[in-house]
Formats: C-alpha cells, sequence, structure tokens
C-alpha cells in the first residue's frame, strides 16, 4: 500500500499538476493513496517562509465532545483514504505536544517542529511538498520533494507521466483556490453556528458569582441547545481563588459548558464576548466618605467601557447587577462605551423580590404569586415601590378562581399602618444596609433577566429594569432610571401604556435629584453630595409623615432615601 501526503499553496500550478497526476492514479491503482492538503497563498508564505513547515499542514481536529484542538488553521484537505488520517497524526505529532481538555489552550508546534525536521532531515522550500508515509512497516517518512520528484516516482514505479499544458495548469490552480476559499467560507459559517456563547462575570471573586455559575451552566437561562463559555475575570490578587473557582465549575460537568477560563490580563478582558456580567467591585482601599465612594467608580467603568466596546461583540449585552450605584455603574458604562449604550441594563429584580417577599409574609403566601410590583427609580437608592399594579394569584381566602384568577394586592392588604410604616421601614432596612440582598438574591436576579433577555419575560407581565429614559413617564432624558418593561423578541420594551401610574412630581424630583447629583460628583462636576430636602421635610420630626387617606383606585407610595438612611412615605 503506497500512501502519499500532497500539501501546497492553493493557486499553485505545480501543485495542480501534481494533483492531477495523484488523482489518476488514485483511481487506477488500488493501493495507491493519497491524502491532500491546500492552504491559502498568503498562509503558506506566512508560515512557511520558504523552509520546511509541516507544523502548517497539521488540519484542525475536533473531540468527540466538540471541543478542538487547533493544530493549524486556514486548511482544507480531501482523501478517499481518510481511515488512516488518525494513524498518520499519532505518527507525526508527538503526543506530549496535545493539549487534553477544552481550555481553549493553543497547541505550540515550534519545538517539535525543530525536532522533526532534524530528526527527518528534511529540507524543502517550495510548494508543492510530497512525501510518501512508511506506516505499514514503521519508520519515518520518505521525503519526494516537489512536482519533479513526484513525476520521476510515477515514471520510475508506474510508468505514469503528465503532459499537461502550461496553461491548463494555472486554470486548475484558480479553481483550486476558489475552492479553497469556498470550503473556508463554508467552514467560517459552520464554526458561527457552534461556536459558544461567551460570558464574561467580571469581580468573579465575588459571592454572587459562585451562586450565579450553576444557574449559568444549568441550562435555564440560555436553554439546553445553547453551548457557553464562561470566563472569570478579576485582578490578579484574586487568581488563586478564580483558579480553584473554575476548577469547581468544570466538575459540574454541564452539558452546555463548553470551557471556563480565568482572566486577570486587563487588556485581554471581554474578547469576542457575548454577555458581559458586572458585579459588585470592592474599592481599592478605605473609603471615607460617599462622595470618595461615588469617584470610585468612575476609574474601573472608564475601562470597563472601553475595553467591551473595542473587544467585545458588537451585539454584546451588558447587565449591571448587585446592591451598591448600580444605576450610577450603568450611566457610567453608557458613557464610555455609547455605541452599546442601548444594550447595557441595571438589573432591579433584586429589590421587586425583596418586596414580594415582604407582602408574601403580610399575606401568608408564596413570593411567586405576587406579580407586577413596580420598582420606580434608583435600584440601589432612592427608589419608589408602586403597588398600584401587583396582584396575587392562588390566594387562599373566601373567593377562589382558576390558575389565572388573580386580585389586587392593595384590596387584600386592610392593614393600612403597615403598609404606611412597616412595609416601608422592611424595605429601607434592606435596602440601606443590604443584609438581605447577598449572593443568592443578586445571582438570581441577573439569570432571571438574562432569561427574560434571551427568551421573553411571562406574558402579561410587568418587569421593572433600569434603563436609559427617553422621557418616558416624565423622567429627565439621559437618566438610568427604573422603570416598568417587558421583554421580547431579544429586547426589552418600555409600557409606556399602562394607566394610572403617574408619580407626584416631588417623589419625582426626589428621585431624580438624587441621580442626578450622584453621577455629577462621580464625574467631579460636583463636590458634594446634597440629599434633596422637600418643603414639609424640614417639618419632620420623626423622619416620618402620614399617608394621607386614599381612595380605591389610589395607593400608598413610598420613598427609600438609600444615601441618608431616611424613608419618606406620601
Amino acid at each position: 500500500m503506497a500512501k502519499f501526503v500532497l500539501a501546497g499553496r492553493a493557486d499553485c500550478p505545480f501543485y495542480a499538476k501534481a494533483e492531477v497526476l495523484a488523482d489518476y492514479l488514485q483511481k487506477n491503482l488500488p493501493d495507491f493513496q493519497i491524502f491532500k492538503i491546500t492552504q491559502h497563498p498568503h498562509v503558506w508564505e506566512i508560515v512557511s517562509g520558504g523552509n520546511c513547515s509541516l507544523a502548517s499542514f497539521i488540519p484542525r481536529f475536533n473531540h468527540p465532545s466538540g471541543c478542538g484542538v487547533q493544530l493549524c488553521s486556514s486548511m482544507s484537505f480531501s482523501s478517499p483514504g481518510l481511515e488512516w488520517t488518525a494513524t498518520f497524526l499519532s505518527f507525526f505529532i508527538p503526543s506530549s505536544t496535545v493539549s487534553h481538555g477544552c481550555s481553549g489552550t493553543s497547541v505550540s508546534f515550534h519545538e517539535w517542529l525543530k525536532d522533526l525536521c532534524e530528526k527527518n532531515k528534511w529540507n524543502h522550500e517550495d510548494s508543492p511538498i510530497i512525501w510518501r508515509e512508511l506506516l505499514d512497516r514503521g519508520g519515518k517518512g520518505l521525503l519526494l520533494g516537489g512536482y519533479n520528484e513526484f513525476l520521476e516516482h510515477a515514471q520510475l514505479y508506474y510508468g505514469v507521466t503528465s503532459s499537461m499544458t502550461t496553461e491548463l495548469m494555472k486554470v486548475i490552480a484558480q479553481e483550486n483556490l476558489g475552492s479553497h476559499i469556498e470550503k473556508e467560507l463554508e467552514k467560517e459559517a459552520l464554526k458561527s453556528l457552534i461556536d459558544p456563547l461567551q460570558v464574561w462575570i467580571t469581580s468573579a471573586s465575588a459571592p454572587a458569582c459562585y451562586n450565579l455559575i450553576p444557574i449559568l451552566t444549568s441550562g435555564e437561562v440560555f436553554g439546553m441547545r445553547t453551548d457557553i463559555s464562561i470566563t472569570l475575570f478579576d485582578n490578579k490578587q484574586a487568581e488563586e481563588h478564580l483558579n480553584i473557582l473554575a476548577m469547581e465549575t468544570w466538575d459540574l460537568v454541564s452539558p452546555i459548558l463548553r470551557s471556563v477560563s480565568v482572566c486577570t490580563r486587563v487588556e485581554e478582558a471581554f474578547l469576542h464576548a457575548h454577555v458581559v456580567i458586572i458585579l459588585d467591585h470592592p474599592t481599592d482601599g478605605e473609603v471615607y466618605t460617599l462622595e470618595d465612594c461615588l469617584r470610585s467608580r468612575v476609574p474601573m467603568c472608564r475601562l470597563y467601557g472601553y475595553l467591551i466596546q473595542k473587544n467585545a461583540h458588537d451585539s454584546v449585552r451588558v447587565l449591571v447587577g448587585g446592591k451598591t450605584f448600580v444605576n450610577l455603574k450603568a450611566a457610567l458604562l453608557m458613557r464610555y462605551a455609547p455605541n452599546i449604550a442601548h444594550n447595557i441594563i441595571a438589573v432591579a429584580l433584586g429589590v421587586e423580590g425583596e418586596a414580594k417577599a415582604a407582602l408574601a409574609r403580610k399575606l401568608k403566601t408564596t413570593p411567586s404569586c405576587i406579580k407586577d410590583v413596580i420598582i420606580w427609580g434608583n435600584i440601589s437608592g432612592n427608589s419608589y415601590v408602586d403597588l398600584r399594579k401587583a396582584k396575587i394569584y392562588r390566594y387562599e381566602s373566601a373567593i377562589w378562581g382558576p390558575p389565572h384568577f388573580s386580585r389586587p394586592v392593595l384590596s387584600l392588604i386592610f392593614d393600612s399602618e403597615w403598609v404606611n410604616k412597616d412595609f416601608v421601614a422592611t424595605i429601607k432596612q434592606l435596602n440601606t444596609t443590604g443584609k438581605q440582598f447577598g449572593g443568592i438574591l443578586a445571582a438570581h436576579s441577573i439569570a432571571t433577566t438574562l432569561k427574560y433577555w434571551y427568551h421573553g419575560s411571562p406574558p402579561e407581565e410587568i418587569v421593572s429594569l433600569g434603563v436609559l429614559s427617553e422621557g418616558q413617564f416624565g423622567i429627565p432624558e439621559g437618566l438610568v432610571f427604573s422603570m416598568p418593561v417587558k421583554f421580547e423578541n431579544g429586547t426589552w420594551v418600555v409600557l409606556t401604556d399602562l394607566e394610572d401610574i403617574e408619580i407626584s412630581e416631588e417623589i419625582m424630583t426626589r428621585m431624580t435629584s438624587d441621580l442626578i447629583q450622584e453621577k455629577l460628583v462621580a464625574l467631579g462636576d460636583l463636590i458634594h453630595f446634597q440629599p434633596y430636602q422637600s418643603e414639609n421635610r424640614s417639618a419632620e420630626t420623626d423622619e416620618k409623615t402620614t399617608l394621607p387617606t386614599t381612595d380605591d383606585n389610589q395607593e400608598n407610595q413610598r420613598v427609600s432615601d438609600g444615601s441618608e438612611g431616611k424613608t419618606v412615605e406620601q
């Protein structure tokens, strides 16, 4: 059995002539097999550089699990004798050079190529290069040389020669080049279909990341048909912790997890990212004042914004989660990454979940039975919990109905004192201390928001989300403001058609004033943060006011001033 390897430039006339001759021999001689490898002319020149560079001939083979081992790039190859390809590769590639696992690490062939050339004493400069395999009896391959040497071999052993004209050689060479380019384009198209979704998590040493990873790898967020690759990004000091977390993530044996890697190099951050999740980041050193804390967010957001816009995918989706200055961080990222500002959102479902849980405890039901609680304003600061659209399902009372039957939450809470004081105080305490907004709640709210973004939110359900205002509901333009939305068709839509959700001027002014000041202080345009003071605020003695009596169509409203730890009820 004679087995030959023919490799060369796709547009090389001599490669074309050798290929036609080899095809003729293979067709007419049952014991003759040819394995062909073509490269784009530019790749040949760059990789081979006129020297024997067999590394440029090694293709990319994929593990049955779908994890590829990159052996070379820009290849196309065909052979009716592919059954011996694996044997061929096992002979020419030492086992120590192949990377196991799916970490995405490229295989280096510099040392291997040097050893191979020295071992075989090969020296070849031109296209094509042809050698014979001696796998049947063992031993190194036999280098024939170029086209002339292959023609002499065919004449001597098989009595076959070639009389192809130069013009025909050039025509076939151009056809080979066109065919090679088509195959490469097809390969890229197929690759785009099977490439995993690149998910980057910043501040990955935070507790929220530990709770977020199992949800992402469960298939619940992106679906079981979407493979993902997770990159954990943090500073160099956290590298050891990230490596342990990466190993633990790989141990989950998730069917959709293609790879998990660690990145601590800033210049490599967010490469080809499809999803970027921004978690709470600890400030460098102690921060003594609110103003210092606000300003400390700018360098990080400026860096992240630049790198995301530079390195990430054009349609990257950015979620800002956590419990500290969520609106501000989203606004700063939009400022420093203007090209993707429309795809940057602030996660508000955590605060929404806290409000639903407090209502559920009062009504002795489960939080999942309560829907359409709206969070307005500053997610991690001066926000307003709106219960006017809130509904409760499957509530045990004198009135029962089918699963889709609901009742207004406010019609079931007869204790106005609890709504006006206890409920407000509970939410205010949770927001100002952040005690219950830990890793589990932050992770779940981020994952749920991401799931809605990709697959849509439940029909007819209101979702709270921090987005860039365009003047809806009287909110000043350019502020990142939490408001009611729905997710559909891979995007979000603000629910401007909701009725009876007008917000009083004083409450709106209070929320927008703090958001505007946060941004001005962070950017250095304002020295001191001055919480908004209403005209009647100065007359307060116990930091509280009493809610006026409302009719059936109105509802108690609540504002939590996170910056001062005070609560205003109106």
